[in-house]
């Protein structure tokens, strides 16, 4: 089978991973050539060219970036609705583009792939497709991710927050609830990327200058020792299609206190402290807990490692690799 896929994709993100660990399984995945941007303007028509030059048997993505037409079978990923569910981070072009490339795309395609129930949900209702149409694939954890193996260290007890800086990551209300969890002098929040104005400045208004520390990006190979030396993941997104970091610190054998809201309770079942991401006091609550009860967080470490076995990359990878060999032959 002639199987071309867009490994543009791979990078230092959530799709980044779930590219890389996908087409990695696909051995006769061959990478689209070219070097047009990710998502340039024209990237829609100049995917039609190419396919149709290059008429394989079928289009994989494992993002949401479709041709505009497609000569052959496309089977692409739609990880969540992000783009159209908060004002913050959407605009018109977004919007335009999910509605005359994504959902015509999602309407014609073989199968739409995506990460969660929740997702498929809100794909379903938002395209208008049958239930059939759209299959979850989930994520995996790799070996990497455990909990054996060396430990971040840096001299005090820390908690950790993975995630960028978007709205939607709630980073404002996570630094308030450290605030008001009343344990900054014991504790400190890491947080991966590099620190903004707005941050800097809430750091500042709430006193935590020497508590809230940014590591700035830290590469995969590293962040497994940066979760198992945390006492917690804190992950109080207000939206995940999936939630890697909990699922990656659940594997490390780090307890994880998140959201109980839109994907995470499917990722974390009864293996995370769950708490209400939009009251400041819940997630300080979470905080506090997970910090002072020891034995919580053994039985959280314990749920969290049985937990992880649940979702694995070899068993997504054939879930798509079954899908694509559909897709060649229909």
């Amino acid at each position: 089978m002639k199987l071309i896929a867009d490994t543009r994709w791979i990078g230092l993100h959530g799709i980044g991973r779930f590219a890389r660990e996908v087409i990695s399984r696909l051995s006769r995945a061959m990478p689209i050539p070219g070097s047009l941007p990710l998502l340039h303007p024209l990237e829609p028509i100049w995917l039609s060219w190419t396919l149709t030059r290059l008429r394989p048997r079928v289009y994989f993505s494992p993002g949401f970036n479709p041709p505009l037409r497609s000569p052959v079978p496309l089977v692409f990923t739609i990880h969540d609705l992000i783009h159209l569910r908060f004002p913050e981070e959407t605009s018109v072009h977004k919007r335009a583009y999910y509605s005359l490339v994504v959902r015509p795309a999602a309407r014609r395609a073989y199968r739409v792939l995506t990460v969660s129930e929740f997702s498929k949900r809100e794909i379903l209702e938002w395209a208008g497709l049958p239930e059939e149409k759209v299959l979850v694939v989930g994520n995996g954890v790799g070996s990497e991710f455990s909990s054996e193996g060396k430990r971040y260290v840096p001299g005090y007890p820390y908690l950790f927050y993975v995630g960028n800086f978007k709205p939607h990551k709630n980073l404002k209300r996570l630094i308030k609830a450290f605030a008001r969890s009343g344990l900054s002098g014991e504790v400190r929040l890491l947080c991966t990327g590099n620190l903004d104005e707005p941050s800097l400045r809430l750091i500042r208004d709430m006193g935590l200058e020497n508590c809230v520390i940014f590591k700035g990006i830290i590469p995969d190979e590293e962040l497994p020792a940066y979760y198992r030396g945390a006492l917690a993941l804190v992950f109080p997104s207000l939206y995940e299609g999936f939630g890697l970091p909990a699922l990656e610190a659940m594997a490390c054998g780090t307890p994880v206190v998140t959201s109980g809201i839109t994907a995470l309770p499917e990722v974390v079942g009864d293996a995370a402290v769950v708490v209400d991401p939009y009251d400041v006091e819940s997630i300080a609550w979470g905080i506090r807990r997970v910090v002072e009860d020891n034995t919580l967080r053994e039985e959280l470490c314990r749920k969290g490692l049985e937990r992880a076995k649940q979702f694995s990359w070899d068993r997504t990878a054939e879930l798509i690799w079954k899908v694509l060999q559909e897709a060649s032959g229909s």
